[in-house]
């Protein structure tokens, strides 16, 4: 895919006139708050004025190594100071950074590697069992260009001597609007996970925008989730974008989340479905004083209508879902605060987005029915890097012409235009040729007194083609059994709703960023049938 020449149309120049890259923002916000924190993580920090100067030694650095315009560079470690330095220096040196998934198998990894065209790869000594197996294998990287953080090995540079003989002056090179900011891969469970290309307008129209979320300079943004994750890079960003200051946790912890966020005044917070969930549930919640929050966004998966009725009473500050595809077909925003009967929806388009529901055959359907839900905003990814075939797959143009992403995630439009999310379009378990959708049962059980998460799948049956079961986790000290959360359950369900089973787990499988894996929950369920996994 050329980047003159992107498979998805994308705005000129003249459509930004006020475009400022990141990079860009970075060393503006030096200038005007030089002492002020910009980034903060497990005890130490660096002020603004620091920040940039050690960006600017690693974009001369990657410079003088040949790294320039459109080159990848990879990074794989958890999340740190050094990390957010090496993402805005790679950016500054015109390069495209590839934030590598620390959750990836090893030969996920060399193919992820292999097919973003890496010249540079920074690694941590925590994750360097997923390299070395195929160390040796690693071609596209140039010479010197292996750098770890913090370990010594042959082959590998060591970060910071790397570092030392760089100027820390200023350094910059052209960024253009449609020029390559980030490839971010998909959590793909098969085959090669697809590398999501983004452009630099894409990101810095993101955090100018998200000044309507009430962030500014003053913004003090904790994020507990991987800098990996596009849900973690859209607040951080934002944050960087005006200049506030970026709290780095390792890795997600209630306690540990709340102390922090009641200590350092915390304004800004992007989480997770389970992480608003087990945050209210702590115990101590609500002996922290979190009244220095003025926003809580959340995404990655739909949030619990319970749980933001809960956040609403509990917790200060606005509570925003947000609803889109990292591929940027659109979103939806739900302003909780202001929506308390609309809670069970993920709100209205926004962000000058547009949202269409389309049946089987692509047509358009009428508000209130269920379909795919499809969308478009002003800049949307440039495509799938290197994989025009699996970019074309999501294309959907109305009778206009004008493109669409299909999302493969169900819903309907209700009458007052707010989006009803259901399930994706591969977890719609089809029972005897009817649509079940398993957000409907799952909202359902969750008001029973001893369910407190549960997912609802197919399993095969003979008779139905498939039907649903749950897997639910019982409240502590629940006594309850299978059969009788079933006869509660189907007491209040249609006929092709009814569950065959309850089963009970300790927890259920989770990605980084707490989405539920049903298809490792339906693998056991459909092993040696050879479909529904």
């Amino acid at each position: 895919m050329s980047p003159d020449q992107p498979l998805v149309p994308q705005p000129t120049a003249a459509d930004f006139p006020e475009f400022l890259s990141i990079p860009v923002r970075v060393a503006r916000n030096a200038a005007l708050y030089p002492d002020k924190p910009a980034v903060k993580c497990e005890g130490r920090a660096r002020n603004w004025g620091d920040f940039d100067r050690r960006v600017n030694r690693i974009a001369r650095s990657l410079g003088g190594m040949g790294v320039g315009s459109g080159d990848k560079v990879a990074i794989l470690a958890a999340n740190s100071i050094e990390y957010l330095e090496t993402f805005m220096g790679g950016l500054r040196a015109g390069a495209c950074v590839v934030p590598l998934s620390t959750m990836a198998a090893a030969d996920s990894l060399e193919k992820m590697l292999d097919d973003c065209d890496a010249k540079v790869l920074f690694l941590s000594d925590q994750y360097r069992a997923l390299v070395e197996p195929y160390e040796d294998r690693l071609g596209k990287l140039i010479a010197g260009g292996r750098i770890a953080y913090d370990f010594s090995r042959p082959g590998w540079r060591n970060f910071e001597e790397w570092l030392s003989p760089a100027s820390e002056g200023a350094f910059a090179v052209p960024i253009g609007v449609l020029d390559d900011f980030n490839i971010i891969y998909s959590s793909g469970t098969t085959g090669l996970p697809k590398g999501i290309l983004h452009s630099h307008v894409m990101r810095d129209m993101l955090a100018v925008r998200f000044t309507a979320f009430d962030y500014g300079p003053d913004t003090i943004s904790l994020a507990s989730t991987p800098l990996y994750s596009n849900t973690t890079l859209v607040s951080v960003l934002a944050t960087i974008g005006v200049g506030g200051t970026t709290i780095l946790m390792t890795k997600s912890d209630v306690p540990k989340f709340l102390e922090i966020a009641q200590r350092e005044r915390v304004t800004h917070a992007m989480l997770v479905p389970v992480q608003y969930q087990r945050i209210l549930a702590h115990p101590d919640f609500d002996k922290y004083d979190l009244s220095s929050f003025k926003a809580k966004l959340s995404t990655s998966a739909p949030l619990r209508a319970h749980i933001k009725a809960d956040c609403l009473a509990r917790w200060p500050g606005r509570l925003i879902e947000i609803y889109g595809l990292t591929e940027g077909a659109g979103s939806c925003m739900l302003e909780a605060n202001l929506n308390p009967d609309k809670l069970h929806t993920v709100g209205k388009p926004g962000l000058g987005s547009e949202i269409v529901v389309l049946d089987e055959q692509g047509r358009v359907l009428p508000q209130g029915e269920v379909g795919e839900l499809a969308g478009r905003a002003q800049v949307m990814m440039k495509g799938y890097y290197k994989q025009e075939d699996k970019t074309r797959e999501l294309f959907w143009h109305d009778r206009d012409g004008r493109l669409f992403f299909k999302s493969g995630d169900m819903g309907r439009i209700d009458e007052d235009g707010f989006i009803v999310l259901l399930d994706r379009k591969k977890d719609m378990i089809i029972s005897g040729g009817f649509n079940v959708y398993a957000a409907d049962i799952e909202v359902m059980l969750l008001r029973h007194p001893d369910v407190v998460d549960v997912a609802v799948i197919g399993v095969p049956s003979d008779q139905w083609g498939e039907s649903p079961m749950a897997l639910a986790v019982r409240a502590p000290g629940s006594k309850a059994t299978s059969d009788e959360i079933r006869a509660w359950a189907n007491g209040q369900l249609s006929k092709t709703q009814r569950l065959v089973a309850v089963e009970f787990r300790d927890q259920l499988p989770r990605s980084t960023i707490g989405k539920i894996m049903k298809r490792e929950l339906r693998a056991p369920y459909w092993e040696g049938r050879g479909s529904k996994i």
